[in-house]
């Protein structure tokens, strides 16, 4: 769902993707390869929300401010499920991890990453590449290089996403029973555990 607000329409590039039960209001622009997942909702409404190109915003994600501040998705910044981002600017090929809270003048930084559940306090400024967890919020070590690897990967499949979906997503009647002839869905992506494990 796409709404104009107070005269401001939202601008998306025709590559990017904003699934029908997502809400996208006001102010945003949402760039090339973005993925936009069911039940985000992304509120342009009191000031401006700028998603650059290859982010993703994962299910039921939600972005705000307060009036007059503009919150920016640098390129690739990859937004877990169910994450908010109220007021922050997210850095380059950043992840924020599943249900972790942002909160307003958040800088975090190139390439930082934010364990599911964190909460980081109004005005923290993370440095690049920095390994964000907890409630409060602690910076415990560096992102190395073969996280960053893995993220970028995981990020990779969600900028590849869009364009699967605007060639095969559509509304369709459930089958009764699977049959017998189901291919497997292919196993292109391990989580951190076991990429870790497979690379030492």
């Amino acid at each position: 769902m796409i709404y104009e607000f107070d005269g401001y329409k939202p601008v998306v590039h025709e590559s990017a993707f904003v699934h029908p039960q997502a809400a996208v209001t006001g102010n945003v622009i949402i760039g090339r390869d973005v993925y936009i997942a069911p039940g985000a909702a992304i509120r342009g409404d009191w000031g401006k929300i700028v998603i650059n190109d290859g982010c993703n915003v994962q299910e039921n994600c939600t972005i705000h401010m307060f009036p007059g501040v503009t919150v920016v998705l640098e390129e690739s910044a990859h937004i877990g499920h169910g994450a908010i981002i109220h007021g922050a600017h997210i850095g380059r090929n950043c992840l924020v991890g599943m249900n972790s809270v942002i909160m307003d003048r958040v800088e975090l930084g190139t390439e930082s990453i934010v364990g599911a559940q964190s909460f980081l306090k109004e005005g923290m400024t993370i440095p690049e590449r920095k390994l964000v967890i907890g409630n409060p919020a602690k910076i415990v070590k560096d992102v190395s290089d073969e996280m960053i690897r893995w993220k970028t990967k995981g990020t990779e499949l969600y900028q590849q996403l869009p364009a699967q979906l605007h060639e095969t997503l559509r509304e369709c009647e459930p089958l009764r029973e699977e049959p017998e002839d189901r291919p497997s869905q292919s196993l292109n992506y391990k989580t951190w555990g076991k990429a870790k494990n497979s690379e030492s």
